[in-house]
Formats: C-alpha cells, structure tokens, sequence
C-alpha cells in the first residue's frame, strides 16, 4: 500500500507540474520530492496505528 501511495503521488504530481508549464526534468524532480513526503507521511500513520494496538 505504501509503494501505491507513494507512485500514485507522483504520477499526480508530475501531470500537474506538467499541466502548468514546468519543463519534463524539473516536474519529476518535484514529483519525487512529493513521493518522498507522501511515503514518509503514510510510513508515520501507519507506524502510528500499529504503536496504539
């Protein structure tokens, strides 16, 4: 699910950037940077929900 999150981000990421005008390398460097915080942010609510159990 993480690996689903996170390249489903980038895939909308990219496609906005690129909507917008942005040039193909730097809307997939936003795109990762947005995969990262999306991995990192559904890492913690699922790290928090297993500590609460």
């Amino acid at each position: 699910m993480l690996i689903a999150v996170a390249l489903l981000t980038r895939t909308l990421v990219s496609s906005i950037c690129l909507m917008f005008g942005m040039s193909q390398e730097s809307a997939s460097s936003v795109a990762m940077l947005g995969m990262v915080v999306a991995a990192l942010v559904m890492y913690n609510r699922m790290m928090k929900s297993r500590r609460r159990k």
